[in-house]
């Protein structure tokens, strides 16, 4: 069975957006309960993903700040609740389209993110390479 070829706007969205896999990961656990209203604290999403409550807590944060999710804060910060939510329905349209085709090319995106990732290092890296004609 043929893979089908990732949308170029959904490819164009990993490449802007997804800064790993676990940042997609969490964002499609999260999205999985939208529809009960189900909201997740570190300690959840590091259960559901098999992560430090560090790591989850960090995720919850950039998801946030990136505008998919909404937090539920109570008194203490760090107890915060997180809920799939994204800012415009444009935003949930992409997220919507990217699940679809994680389900069936998960290779082939966890392929692109990491290569994106990959870019970068080495760009990170080259940046100290000595050259002769500096």
């Amino acid at each position: 069975m043929a893979r089908e070829q990732i949308p170029s706007d959904v490819q164009r969205f990993i490449l802007t957006s997804i800064s790993s896999v676990p940042f997609l990961e969490a964002m499609l656990l999260l999205r999985s309960g939208a529809g009960t209203g189900q909201s997740y604290d570190a300690r959840r999403l590091a259960q559901g993903l098999y992560l430090s409550e560090k790591a989850a807590a960090a995720l919850l944060v950039e998801l946030h700040e990136a505008g998919i999710l909404v937090a539920d804060v109570g008194d203490d910060a760090e107890l915060a609740c997180y809920r799939y939510q994204p800012l415009s329905e444009d935003l949930n349209e992409i997220i919507t389209r990217l699940a679809d085709a994680y389900a069936k090319n998960l290779v082939e995106i966890a392929n692109l993110i990491h290569s994106k990732v990959g870019k970068k290092a080495q760009q990170f890296a080259d940046a100290f390479l000595f050259r002769k004609d500096a």
